[in-house]
């Protein structure tokens, strides 16, 4: 009896899973992928292909369409959730490709302007920033296994947009999920973090938004097949679960409840963020705006036609002075010009330097005038001047950020033999290296001209040496009606919410803009005609927590990203 006892309990023993055996049944469950949290019907069998196909091509121009000229901002954070929704649970090459749909569906019509270099120049640059969607698509596929991946989601969006916008050839960071939310519940974030912050929180908005709607479908179809609410674990959620991976009922409908109330919580902070470190207003400055308008608006030919684009804005600050003597305009304290308001050098042309001086007089105020400055070796400087009406050319600002193959030509004597219109541009500029803190009168403007503004640093190192109105002098001639006007305009409105300060674009064809601290637009010129604008401005004092955090916020998210991927290779290794 005792032997027969003896081996029954060896045998039920032996029936009986090892402790080591049950912690790796415990690790496989919690370890499922989020693609067991979908009903059935969705990724699975046949479909599979397709559905996660269509999520992807739909991510991309669900951000497409976010962004200017559309204007549907409420479709960015449903564009990280559907590119999530594509990847969850594939394997890392499938991943890639979906992200590389994704990227292109968003890129090839975004940079559809890019075109006037030629078709094969709009397709490069469009294949080079979709090709920053595969890795973080594979990185995507990765963190979702993780617990808490709406977070690491979020944070990898952040670490595609920083890479882009530094690599190659100083980066090119358009099409942002930030640059999508110019006045939106969204954008008071960047006062607190920059555009990083921003992106990380339409993405995150995205990631609870597609956990919430994965929690409740799974406690729906699970209720429905056993009579009792009980979604996955793991992968219903960002939370954990018990020692048996299950979840009690109604956890699911929970979770999808917690995630929307996130969610809320994350558009109510964006009105509040704002407030946090708000700049005081120092005094009102009037400013004077001259859009003197191109020939040719949409041509590339108007590169040679400078003493008519000179002569259209010298006119222009003609017509405004003689405004104010009528009584039609108050009188300003300055007034801006765009980004190559002068092509010709008036440092050493003449006929260019007599006709601006003239105007200076006439208008009794300093101009801040947009040129190209020639060195002897025949590259130039794109820059802002002060030119006062007693002393002439003072204070300048020269552009941080020029533009690849349309400022300057990387590796010159190499593409030029394959590509020969790059022959056109026939001097390269050269990139200036200081803040555009420039002193007009009382005010300090925070300079950064067109290209610039795409990027963090010049008119946050503006505004940190002291400038208290940012001025974005640019020339989108090129681009009018081609929605890049507005692209750069939305951009710059995240700027003014950003640091806290009115904003001011002057353009040579349009969109030239009056944008207020909150992001919201004033004034808003015509595109392809000559336009005349008086403003009154608030100049501020001190700076926002963004303008003294830098970049800080983007570098944390980024390293967040980075170890969420990391984190979920290590432990993929352990558990094989």
């Amino acid at each position: 009896m005792v032997a027969e006892h003896t081996e029954q309990g060896t045998a039920q023993a032996s029936d009986r899973p090892s402790p080591h055996q049950q912690g790796s049944e415990r690790r496989t469950t919690r370890a499922r992928s989020l693609a067991s949290a979908l009903p059935p019907g969705h990724l699975w069998g046949r479909r599979d292909l397709l559905w996660r196909t269509l999520a992807a091509a739909v991510s991309g121009l669900a951000q497409l369409f976010a962004l200017p000229p559309f204007g549907l901002w409420w479709l960015g954070p449903l564009s990280a959730a559907l590119l999530a929704f594509a990847v969850a649970g594939t394997r890392l090459r499938r991943a890639a490709w979906l992200g590389a749909l994704a990227g292109g569906t968003l890129m090839v019509p975004l940079v559809r302007w890019q075109d006037i270099f030629g078709v094969d120049v709009w397709l490069a640059i469009a294949g080079l920033e979709t090709a920053y969607f595969l890795p973080m698509a594979m990185g995507l596929a990765l963190v979702m296994r993780l617990p808490g991946w709406p977070l690491w989601t979020a944070a990898l969006w952040v670490a595609q947009e920083a890479v882009r916008a530094r690599l190659p050839l100083g980066g090119f960071p358009w099409g942002k999920l930030a640059f999508a939310q110019p006045d939106t519940p969204f954008v008071g974030y960047a006062a607190l973090g920059s555009s990083a912050l921003v992106s990380f929180v339409v993405a995150l908005t995205g990631g609870l938004l597609l956990w919430s709607a994965l929690s409740a479908v799974s406690a729906r179809t699970r209720g429905a097949a056993t009579g009792a609410v009980q979604p996955p674990a793991d992968a219903a959620g960002p939370g954990g679960s018990g020692a048996d991976g299950a979840r009690p009922p109604r956890a699911g409908w929970i979770a999808a409840a917690v995630g929307l109330a996130a969610c809320a919580a994350l558009v109510a902070g964006g009105a509040l963020a704002p407030a946090i470190g708000r700049p005081a207003v120092s005094h009102t400055v009037t400013v004077g705006m001259v859009q003197g308008n191109v020939p040719n608006v949409g041509g590339i030919s108007i590169l040679g036609e400078r003493m008519e684009v000179l002569g259209n804005h010298v006119d222009g600050v003609h017509e405004l002075a003689a405004g104010v003597r009528a009584g039609e305009y108050p009188q300003p304290d300055m007034v801006l010009l765009p980004e190559n308001a002068s092509d010709l050098d008036p440092y050493r042309d003449p006929t260019a330097r007599e006709v601006i001086d003239a105007a200076a007089t006439d208008a009794g105020v300093p101009l801040l005038w947009g040129m190209s400055r020639f060195n002897d070796d025949g590259t130039r400087y794109v820059s802002s001047v002060v030119w006062d009406p007693e002393t002439g050319p003072g204070e300048l600002y020269d552009k941080r950020y020029l533009v690849p193959f349309g400022e300057y030509v990387p590796y010159r004597d190499f593409f030029t033999q394959f590509v020969d219109r790059l022959r056109q541009v026939s001097s390269d500029a050269l990139p200036g290296t200081e803040p555009g803190a420039l002193d007009v009168g009382d005010t300090t403007l925070a300079v950064g001209i067109c290209f610039d503004v795409a990027f963090d640093v010049p008119v946050r190192e503006s505004v940190a040496a002291g400038g208290q109105v940012i001025v974005i002098p640019t020339n989108n001639a090129n681009y009018n009606f081609t929605g890049q006007s507005d692209q750069q305009l939305a951009i710059t409105q995240l700027r003014a919410v950003e640091h806290g300060r009115p904003a001011v674009v002057v353009s040579t064809s349009g969109v030239s803009a009056v944008v207020a601290p909150d992001g919201t637009t004033s004034y808003r010129s015509p595109e392809g005609e000559p336009d005349i604008h008086v403003a009154e401005l608030d100049a501020m004092d001190g700076t926002t927590v963004a303008t003294r955090l830098g970049a800080a916020p983007e570098a944390f998210l980024s390293a967040l990203g980075a170890a969420a991927v990391l984190a979920a290779l290590v432990l993929g290794r352990r558990r094989a």
